[in-house]
C-alpha cells in the first residue's frame, strides 16, 4: 500500500485512492511525457520465455548425458538470443515527438512535422511513419491499441498536420487504427458495465 507523503503535492490524476486508474491513463497529462504501460511486462515475458528455453535446453541435455560446461554457455547465449528477439521496443510520446527505443538503436520521428503514415497488413502490421526530416519510425498498432495516451498524443499531432496539410498520406491509416481503439474502447466498456 502506498502511503501518502505529508506535505507533497498530490497527482491531478490519481483517483480517490491515489491510485492511477486504466481509464486516468487515457488522457496524458498536458505536457508531459507518455510510456507504453505494458512494456515491463512484455519484458517479464521475454525473459521468461529465455530462462525456460535455457531450463529445458539444460534439463534435455543432462537427462542426455552430454551436458558439460563447455555447452552450458552455447544454450545460455541462444537463451540470450531469444530475449533479445522478443524484447519489443519501448515507445514514448511527448507533444510533437514519439520515440521507439530498442536494444540497439533509439529512433525519434517529430508527430507534429509528419508527411507520411503507412499501414502494412500482413502477419506482422506495422505502422510507419515519417517526418519532413526524412526520420521514420516503424511501430506495431498495438501499442496504441493498448495505450490510449500514446495514441492520443499521435492523433492530436496528426490532426495538426492534416488542417496544416503536411500530412500528404496516411489519414485512412489513422483512421482506420483510430476505430480500430474505438471498437476495442467500446467493447472494454461494454464488459465492464456487463452489457457484452
Amino acid at each position: 500500500m502506498r502511503r501518502p507523503i505529508p506535505g507533497a503535492v498530490p497527482d491531478p490524476h490519481a483517483g480517490p485512492a491515489g491510485r492511477i486508474s486504466r481509464a486516468d491513463r487515457a488522457v496524458p497529462p498536458p505536457g508531459g511525457t507518455v510510456h507504453d504501460h505494458e512494456w515491463a511486462g512484455d519484458v517479464r515475458f521475454a525473459g521468461g520465455c529465455s530462462v525456460t528455453l535455457l531450463g529445458l535446453l539444460l534439463a534435455v541435455d543432462a537427462a542426455a548425458g552430454r551436458l558439460t560446461w563447455l555447452r552450458v554457455p552455447l544454450w545460455a547465449a541462444i537463451a540470450a538470443v531469444l530475449c533479445a528477439v522478443l524484447v519489443p521496443p519501448r515507445v514514448c510520446a511527448g507533444t510533437g515527438w514519439l520515440s521507439s527505443r530498442s536494444l540497439l538503436r533509439r529512433t525519434t520521428v517529430r508527430t507534429d512535422l509528419l508527411v507520411s503514415v503507412r499501414w502494412s497488413d500482413g502477419v506482422a502490421q506495422r505502422l510507419l511513419l515519417r517526418d519532413a526530416h526524412g526520420r521514420r519510425v516503424e511501430l506495431d498498432p498495438r501499442v496504441f491499441v493498448a495505450n490510449p495516451a500514446l495514441w492520443h498524443r499521435l492523433d492530436e499531432a496528426a490532426r495538426t498536420c492534416v488542417e496544416r496539410g503536411t500530412l500528404l498520406c496516411g489519414a485512412t491509416a489513422l483512421r482506420q487504427l483510430g476505430d480500430r481503439i474505438d471498437r476495442r474502447t467500446a467493447r472494454t466498456v461494454f464488459k465492464v458495465s456487463g452489457l457484452e
